[in-house]
């Protein structure tokens, strides 16, 4: 029997207490600063959007910092506080939280819920991040361009609540599989790092037509052998659960129950962070964000494989070059239109699908190779975390 399996026989045999947040803990919105306010010294602080980029699940210090007039205006988590955001673009990111463990007072944003209870932290955080915590969380999260879930309706979200040996218990167990699976998952991540940059390389190696004659290669424009366009919906359109693809502008792809086009397509970013640097390729019915661009390739002389792949090669140095400003925000339609794409003959262009396709499985198929066996240390952490973290309920 395990040290964990004797703690519950011994403290809580039959069952575990659960109770509504709100009865274990206090919730308040931060203060009012805003990322305008940070300053390089001045009062320690975290910024909502900071919660879930820049930290994981327990912090001890603090990279920001903002005015001592800003900070008059915020709120304040202290040691074993719990920081959660409560509002963001995506569902998934709206209650990441992290145990502040630091030995100083913090200042939070209007955007983030403080959490101060009675139990310990670490374990509070784990179970925040668990799939029973999110599916409780999903149902309270409202809203369409921005989601929010109300301080409030937090309070009534269920918490599984074991001894604390046994909370004990369960954070030490999970703090060492973290551990490890960072470790394993950095070393797997370096190794695709480095596989990244190699197929980069050949890819790019491969699109380098300098020095063959005319007649192997020749050249078009884009509006000479594709149909370009833009979609018509809007990122609020998007459900949890649809019938096809939904891209908008960015990597992640969305879902909707209906359809705009029903074709072989390359799917680009028309403006946004992610210009000339995001591309997908769809067979079939799909639906596209008002500002992301379709390009279907009509042209019979060019396999649009090929030309996806060529895209992503040669793309984005070429609206570099042919903006007016220093940093590209957005693609006009006469940059599409005017990029330039050369075509060898139709047997070359499978060659060099053929070989993409199989350095592209390897860096970026998640049922095969790194990517596969990254996502594979992902899932098992988080089945044995959720594990750990599920009891049977007391009856009383």
């Amino acid at each position: 029997m395990s040290r964990i399996d004797e703690l519950i026989t011994e403290l809580c045999p039959d069952g575990v207490e659960y109770k509504v947040l709100g009865d274990i803990a206090t919730i308040t919105r931060g203060g009012n600063f805003q990322k305008k306010d940070f300053t390089e010294t001045g009062v320690p602080c975290i910024h909502y959007g900071q919660i879930y980029t820049r930290y994981g699940l327990f912090a001890d210090r603090t990279i920001t910092s903002i005015s001592t007039e800003a900070a008059h205006k915020s709120k304040f988590a202290s040691q074993n506080d719990i920081i959660m955001a409560v509002t963001s673009e995506n569902v998934e990111d709206v209650c990441k939280s992290v145990a502040w463990l630091g030995s100083y007072d913090i200042a939070v944003s209007g955007h983030t819920a403080i959490i101060r209870h009675n139990q310990n932290p670490k374990y509070l955080s784990y179970y925040f991040h668990s799939s029973m915590f999110f599916t409780q969380k999903v149902k309270l999260a409202h809203g369409t361009k921005v989601i929010e879930v109300t301080p409030d309706k937090l309070k009534n979200i269920l918490i599984p609540l074991p001894p604390l040996p046994v909370q004990r218990e369960i954070v030490r167990i999970l703090d060492n599989f973290t551990e490890l699976t960072a470790e394993l998952t950095a070393e797997l991540t370096a190794e695709l790092t480095v596989r990244k940059k190699q197929y980069e390389y050949y890819r790019d190696m491969l699109f380098n037509f300098d020095g063959q004659n005319d007649a192997a290669v020749e050249w078009f424009t884009l509006s000479q052998i594709a149909d370009i366009g833009t979609g018509s919906s809007n990122t609020n359109e998007e459900l949890e659960v649809g019938d096809y693809p939904f891209f908008v502008r960015s990597q992640e792809v969305r879902q909707k129950n209906t359809f705009e086009f029903d074709e072989i397509a390359i799917i680009t970013s028309g403006d946004g962070v992610g210009v000339g640097k995001i591309f997908h390729y769809i067979e079939g019915k799909y639906a596209l964000h008002q500002r992301a661009y379709r390009i279907h390739i009509t042209d019979e002389r060019i396999l649009p494989r090929y030309y996806f792949y060529y895209m992503k090669s040669a793309f984005l140095s070429y609206i570099e070059k042919n903006s007016f400003r220093s940093s590209v925000t957005s693609i006009r339609r006469p940059m599409l239109n005017n990029f330039p794409v050369p075509a060898p003959s139709l047997k070359e262009q499978e060659r060099i699908v053929a070989i993409l396709d199989r350095f592209d499985a390897l860096c970026n198929d998640l049922t095969s190779g790194l990517p596969a066996e990254i996502e594979a240390r992902k899932k098992q952490y988080e089945y044995y975390r959720d594990r750990l973290l599920t009891f049977k309920e007391a009856i009383s």
